[in-house]
């Protein structure tokens, strides 16, 4: 049910890109229980003109490996669920590909199920009878 943004700046590697989609997928699924086989992923890449962001925002100390990841997904999770997923993230994608966890920036954007179509132009989580 998640779709996930990943924004990189341009010239990283295949294998590294694919790493960072693999650590995002890994900790949804451990951590807010998304099912193993529901992986639609966005990995782009962006232009060092393009790509902006603060170098100290709250404290954070952040050099050009930047990665914004934006995780659109169905609401109603739990704050700990949250806090725990963007460590989970943060986490993997130190051991996948060296990121450091003050290079990682997490959007959690949740929708309500019945804004889902996954394919067909069906509404794929539509609301019980008495909604």
């Amino acid at each position: 049910m998640p779709l996930v943004r990943i924004t990189v700046a341009a010239g990283l590697e295949a294998d590294a890109r694919r790493a960072n989609g693999d650590a995002v997928h890994e900790a949804l699924v451990e951590v807010a229980s998304v099912p193993a086989d529901c992986r639609f992923q966005v990995i782009e890449e962006v232009p060092a003109d393009n790509w902006t962001w603060d170098p100290g925002y709250l404290g954070i100390p952040r050099t050009g490996r930047v990665v914004l990841i934006q995780i659109f997904m169905n609401q109603g999770r739990p704050v700990d669920v949250k806090r725990t997923l963007y460590g989970a993230i943060a986490q993997r994608l130190f051991s996948r590909a060296g990121i450091r966890a003050d290079e990682v920036i997490v959007n959690l954007v949740e929708v309500p199920r019945e804004n889902w179509s996954f394919g067909r132009g069906m509404m794929s989580y539509p609301p019980s009878a008495g909604s």
